[in-house]
């Protein structure tokens, strides 16, 4: 079978392996589509932490059961499945918890472990998520939409909330959905006007701010002064991080869902005096991959307009670094194996 290697920054190859056997306690999954990712697109780059190279990339995945350990959970060989592509130990303090997402030896599929951009991969059963008639592309994207709606959930969003979502790409386009879905009042900001437009059209924002065009003062004005009481940051850049104070209600809070290498400050006095509550957001878990396949089923979430960019696998090597390029105007790209 063909797999896809990145061997260092800047370098992937395609290779041929043998197919692999079915292991104990998994599925085999014929993959069908691969998203690529902020995750994917910053191991090419080098600048993705938690990371060792050589690596096999691709978590955002969906396939085909070929061989299944057993039936006891309804799967079936030729489902159309998507899974949850982070495996936990079951047995740290942060499982113990009910914190899989979070797990302390956590071994996440292109990250820490080789992922999937290859025909065939062995997943555990327990983590494969049942496809419920969707299609491939759908249930590729149901992976980055849970990622969004974990930081929701974990930012306890209140109905009529002002809540900004810093951040257009994927992962904040799918936390304004849910934070839609939540019934908050959505203020979205990003740098580029072509992505604040799409998530007005496409994923429920009401009120879009280009930060490079007066911002403070414009959420100012949308708040009627109050400034917002929830912040997402799903940049992860350092200057954004630490312009969110400038944007935050007394008594607010940010999640950060956005990740980077780099130390971030704020000034105390203006973080103290706020009472601000600081949080990250990491993965997501079942919960929210049901809440994410339930609301695609009922229509409250739209998932195809994300995929702008496609490419078949045996050209992925030729187009993966055109997709580093804001200009190409990629919002999600996705890899077709069928």
């Amino acid at each position: 079978m063909k797999q896809l290697v990145c061997l260092e920054p800047g370098k992937f190859k395609m290779k041929d392996v043998v197919k692999p056997s079915r292991k104990e306690g998994c599925a085999l999954i014929k993959i069908q589509r691969i998203g690529i990712c902020g995750t994917d697109l910053h191991a090419f780059e080098g600048t993705q932490p938690f990371f060792s190279y050589p690596r096999v990339l691709g978590h955002e995945l969906s396939g085909e059961i070929v061989e299944l350990d057993n039936e006891d959970d309804g799967f079936v060989v030729g489902e159309k499945v998507t899974f949850i592509p982070y495996y936990p130990c079951h047995d740290c303090v942060a499982c113990r918890n009910g914190k899989p997402n979070c797990c302390t030896n956590i071994q996440g599929a292109g990250v820490h472990i080789d992922g999937g951009m290859v025909e065939y991969l062995n997943v555990p059963q327990y983590a494969l998520i049942h496809g419920q008639g969707m299609g491939y592309d759908e249930l590729a994207m149901v992976e980055p939409m849970a990622i969004g709606a974990h930081a929701v959930r974990v930012s306890e969003i209140k109905e009529d909330e002002f809540v900004i979502v810093t951040g257009a790409g994927p992962i904040g386009l799918g936390a304004m959905a849910f934070a839609k879905i939540k019934g908050a009042k959505v203020i979205a900001l990003d740098v580029q006007d072509s992505r604040l437009a799409f998530a007005k059209e496409n994923f429920g924002a009401d009120y879009v701010v280009n930060v490079l065009n007066n911002p403070v003062e414009t959420v100012k004005e949308i708040t009627d002064g109050d400034m917002v009481t929830t912040i997402i940051d799903a940049t992860g850049n350092k200057r954004a991080i630490e312009g969110s104070l400038d944007y935050l209600a007394h008594g607010g809070k940010i999640t950060m869902v956005g990740l980077q290498l780099e130390k971030f400050s704020f000034a105390h006095p203006e973080f103290h005096k706020r009472e601000t509550t600081l949080r990250s957001s990491r993965n997501a878990t079942r919960e929210d991959f049901d809440h994410v396949i339930d609301s695609m089923k009922s229509g409250k979430v739209n998932v195809k307009p994300l995929i702008t960019h496609r490419s078949s696998f045996s050209n992925l090597v030729d187009n993966f670094s055109s997709w580093l390029n804001p200009e190409t105007g990629v919002v999600k790209a996705v890899v077709d194996l069928d």
